[in-house]
């Protein structure tokens, strides 16, 4: 199988109605429509998937690149591979999820994401705040630079109302991230979430809401969930 079957295949599975839901929310043109569950069930049929994946990416549709994310070997993309995804995706849902998921795991992601969010660039600065949230939910806390994520916390509680959209967003969802899953800045996560409060987001047109960082956080202590890490930050 080529990517050229793959995108003639994801052409047969696009749907009207959740293209225009994907428009909604932010996705860019070119863009078919595929649903998730459509596109996890090609990856699980390819093989060699890594080189197949990379060129689907430089496609630019929406459905292969997101399937692309999918599909790639995080470990073998180099640092100027992943850099060139970042600045190619074109969507929050590439940012933040694809791009993030794959920097997280190719182990390059604490290195490129402490400069992401030093970009003016809000959709650069988002996927940044994005990887550093999927890092912490699977590394170990033993190999988490606890004085690192402390100054980030403080960064979010003095900038993150003066923050574009996406980073505002991104910035919630670090604090979140560092609450429920770093167990010796629980405790600190939450009193920065009790500092900054509910964070207004322009979600466009579409029902999203941001959540209540501390809401989130107290519900996963109410499971005893607190420091529980993910084994990967792609949901495959």
């Amino acid at each position: 199988m080529t990517h050229q079957d793959i995108l003639k295949q994801l052409q047969s599975l696009s749907l009207d109605s959740y293209k225009k839901t994907l428009l909604r929310h932010g996705i860019q043109e070119p863009v078919y429509g595929v649903k998730i569950e459509e596109l996890k069930k090609i990856r699980k049929s390819v093989k060699d998937a890594h080189a197949i994946a990379l060129k689907l990416y430089e496609t630019g549709i929406y459905d292969a690149m997101y399937l692309a994310g999918l599909m790639v070997e995080p470990e073998k993309m180099s640092e100027k591979e992943i850099q060139h995804w970042a600045e190619k995706a074109n969507a929050p849902v590439l940012r933040e999820f694809t791009v993030a998921w794959v920097a997280a795991e190719s182990g390059h992601g604490m290195k490129l994401a402490l400069e992401w969010i030093k970009s003016k660039d809000e959709g650069i600065a988002s996927i940044g705040w994005a990887t550093i949230s999927d890092i912490i939910s699977m590394l170990p806390d033993s190999e988490l630079d606890i004085k690192v994520l402390t100054q980030l916390l403080k960064k979010v509680a003095q900038s993150i109302h003066k923050s574009p959209n996406r980073v505002a967003y991104t910035m919630n969802g670090f604090v979140m991230s560092v609450g429920i899953y770093v167990k010796e800045l629980n405790e600190l996560a939450k009193q920065t979430a009790r500092d900054i409060g509910i964070v207004t987001v322009d979600m466009g047109d579409t029902a999203c809401k941001v959540p209540y960082s501390l809401d989130y956080i107290e519900k996963a202590e109410s499971k005893n969930s607190i420091g529980k890490k993910k084994k990967t930050a792609r949901c495959l």
